[in-house]
């Protein structure tokens, strides 16, 4: 599974720039959201959009997954837990790249 999640990190972070917030806060916040709604799509559930900030999400989540089901037809494929360690490793890495390993000094300003 780990390679899939590198497989899906990779296609991400060619063409989706909400992984590249500002602050490491909004950073968390938009690949848990989004990836998290992402997971929802992909297996039929109806998500709950009860804030501007759950709608914006879903909508990043929803031309993901339009994408992702072309380029990957194997994850819609897998059983459902097998999609979510996918996934939950994908939120992980992309966490890791652009959270922790960030080299970008503002993400962490108290001020900012």
């Amino acid at each position: 599974m780990a390679t899939k999640a590198d497989e899906l990190v990779a296609f991400i972070q060619e063409r989706c720039l909400w992984q590249f917030a500002s602050r490491a806060h909004d950073r968390d916040e938009n690949i848990n959201g989004v990836l998290s709604l992402l997971g929802v799509i992909l297996t039929g559930g109806s998500p709950k959009l009860e804030t501007p900030m759950q709608r914006l999400h879903f909508a990043n989540a929803n031309l993901l997954a339009k994408e992702v089901k072309v380029a990957f037809p194997w994850l819609v494929e897998i059983p459902k837990e097998d999609m979510q360690g996918v996934l939950s490793g994908a939120i992980a890495r992309i966490h890791e790249l652009t959270v922790e390993k960030s080299l970008n000094g503002e993400l962490n300003q108290p001020g900012y």
